[in-house]
């Protein structure tokens, strides 16, 4: 055979194998309609993006067969119903944080972050590979839902303070917008817990009604200038070392789409969860500097305070343990992991950064 006659016959072979490939590749692909309601409003653009970045993989990848229609907090439902709304069919998805349910069961709050647990880094490798979404989502299952983790803000600040904070006797009687399972360990050390939605923080401290407050890091903190009436800006947010924020699936729509499609839905998934860390992790770098600048005085916990909390989160973890299996399943899961993480954290890890850190204080970075 000559070359050209092997290339023309080639070239036909070629466009006939396209041409059947054409429709089984259309029918993999059906055009799909789905709502997500976020939990968050627009304005807190790193932590809301998630939603838009997840649906923009899934459309591109499908060549727009796939649409996610996002909405913000209260354009459907209210924030703290989105997990509701995708449960009920309301929505087919939401975009959320687990915690804002553990009222309903303290095992909604594992899935995303308790107190004392673990950091970013070691919350991912937990979930990814030592199984933590799997057994998140057995309970999740029990909600019609099914969850996929899609965002993490990395350890969190410790909330802006009217007062200084020395010892646990000045947390006694001290009233802090604080919510969930932290303002439950709190209460334990005298703290009065307030429920106070976002964008009425400045005014409860500005008035004195509350004496601090807590919010979320650097970069979304400064776009609300507590500096201004709460100067002591505390570190670390304990309660909070590497919370997760959740995509959350109505369990029978999720069920419903082709395999392709809920595999491109767990890797799109996977893709907004790391871009959000990178996002704050290279955002609030400026956003410290420029509160410091405005007036944030920082101060970190003292040894003791961080103490005491611990020991109360302890005595709340045993209690709950002792009288809800979904939650001591998960919890001894994440307790074995812990152990070992923080053991091996302590060897390459811990002393690169240490060393950097001391060459950026000594001016030489």
């Amino acid at each position: 055979m000559d070359r050209r006659s092997f290339l023309t016959k080639g070239a036909l072979a070629g466009a006939g194998t396209v041409a059947l490939a054409a429709p089984a590749i259309a029918q993999s692909q059906p055009k799909i309609t789905w709502r997500l309601t976020s939990s968050f409003p627009k304005g807190l653009d790193t932590i809301y993006g998630g939603g838009p970045t997840f649906a923009k993989y899934v459309s591109e990848a499908t060549d727009g067969n796939f649409q996610i229609q996002v909405f913000a907090a209260n354009e459907i439902v209210p924030g703290l119903q989105a997990a509701d709304a995708a449960a009920a069919g309301t929505v087919e998805a939401c975009h959320t944080v687990s915690y804002y349910y553990w009222g309903k069961d303290p095992v909604w709050a594992l899935g995303a972050d308790v107190p004392f647990a673990l950091n970013a880094r070691g919350r991912n490798a937990w979930q990814y590979h030592g199984g933590g979404i799997e057994l998140f989502n057995e309970f999740m299952a029990k909600q019609n839902l099914v969850a996929l983790p899609s965002g993490n803000t990395g350890v969190q600040m410790g909330g802006w303070f009217r007062k200084e904070i020395n010892t646990v006797a000045d947390l006694q009687g001290l009233k802090m917008r604080v919510g969930g399972f932290a303002g439950s360990i709190l209460s334990r050390l005298g703290v009065i817990p307030q429920q106070i939605a976002g964008g009425e923080i400045y005014q409860a401290l500005e008035k004195g009604t509350i004496d601090a407050a807590e919010w979320v890091g650097p970069y979304d903190d400064e776009k609300l200038g507590f500096q201004k009436v709460a100067p002591f800006y505390y570190y670390p947010g304990w309660w909070e070392g590497g919370p997760t924020v959740h995509l959350m699936f109505n369990k029978g729509k999720f069920d419903e789409l082709p395999e392709s499609y809920k595999s491109l839905v767990r890797t799109a998934a996977r893709a907004t969860d790391s871009d959000m860390l990178s996002k704050y992790d290279w955002l609030n770098p400026t956003a410290i500097k420029k509160l410091v600048a405005n007036g944030a005085q920082l101060r970190p916990f003292s040894q003791d305070v961080l103490s005491a909390c611990f020991d109360k989160s302890n005595e709340v973890y045993a209690e709950i343990e002792a009288k809800n299996p979904d939650f001591k399943k998960i919890w001894d899961s994440i307790k074995a992991f812990r152990k070992d993480h923080y053991l091996y954290q302590q060897i390459a890890e811990y002393n690169f950064d240490t060393f950097m850190m001391s060459q950026q204080r000594n001016k030489k970075l």
